[in-house]
């Protein structure tokens, strides 16, 4: 199974044409067992073209710390996504950014549980600030 992804993965990298939702076919979002909104976070995922499997877990602070989130970056979920962490309720489009640029970085983080965010409910009262996730201080790496 590991070999047919690893793979997929490649294939989907060095093929011309392949497209963000081919490529990321190893997409894990991690979250607590008892949360609903992580599972609607997956769903708008999925719709938009990319596959993820959900994977409740009691240890998702140890995940979040193992992939580098630092605790003011920290969201509701962690999807781990070719190469990258993803935290919190990340709009697809800047999902699909990261994907396609491949920056230098661990990942992207929507930090909390933003009312009118992918998978949560409420009205969007004001742009959200998504950050990276590196090695130094928190940089902004999109507004929406």
């Amino acid at each position: 199974m590991k070999r047919r992804t690893v793979l997929a993965v490649f294939l989907a990298l060095a093929t011309p044409g392949m497209g963000v939702a081919q490529a990321a076919q190893t997409a894990i979002l991690y979250k607590n067992p008892q949360c609903e909104c992580c599972d609607a976070y997956a769903k708008v995922l999925q719709r938009s073209g990319i596959p993820v499997t959900v994977t409740p877990t009691a240890t998702l602070t140890a995940l979040k710390r193992e992939h580098g989130v630092p605790e003011a970056l920290q969201g509701c979920h962690t999807l781990l996504i070719n190469g990258y962490v993803v935290e919190g309720h990340v709009p697809v489009a800047q999902v699909k950014r990261l994907l396609a640029e491949r920056p230098a970085i661990k990942g992207i983080s929507l930090p909390g549980m933003p009312a009118g965010s992918p998978g949560m409910d409420g009205e969007k009262t004001e742009p959200f600030t998504i950050y990276e996730i590196g090695d130094g201080d928190p940089k902004v790496f999109a507004r929406e």
